[in-house]
């Protein structure tokens, strides 16, 4: 048979002179959430919000200095309003460029519909 292998105490193992508080990292600080951007903050953030239906909201926001459309749906959440995953945000050169295909989007909406 095989010798059995003894456990050895955390003092043996270590080669610190501190004790067991250095061994594990501290936890990780989560970056502070954006939570303002889905809030009521002013009246000038209602300003640039337009409902087109009951979840579904186009926002002119601005994000990290550039100015961007965000077509999105939103939902609730402990009674407040947050932006969810489904969406896009278009920047203001894409926005130019939708705008001047809207004649050509609306043919084809026709056509099909």
């Amino acid at each position: 048979m095989a010798p059995k292998k003894s456990k050895r105490s955390a003092s043996e193992s270590s080669s610190s002179d501190s004790g067991p508080d250095d061994r594990n990292p501290p936890p990780k600080k989560s970056k502070p959430s954006d939570k303002g951007s889905s809030k009521k903050t002013s009246s000038n953030e209602e300003e640039h919000s337009f409902a087109l239906d009951k979840n579904r909201f186009v926002k002119v926001r601005e994000f990290r200095g550039k100015l961007f459309i965000d077509i999105r749906e939103f939902y609730e959440k402990d009674g407040e309003t947050l932006p969810g995953k489904k969406g896009i945000s278009l920047s203001v050169g894409q926005w130019n460029k939708l705008k001047e295909q809207i004649d050509d989007i609306q043919e084809s909406v026709e056509k099909l519909g």
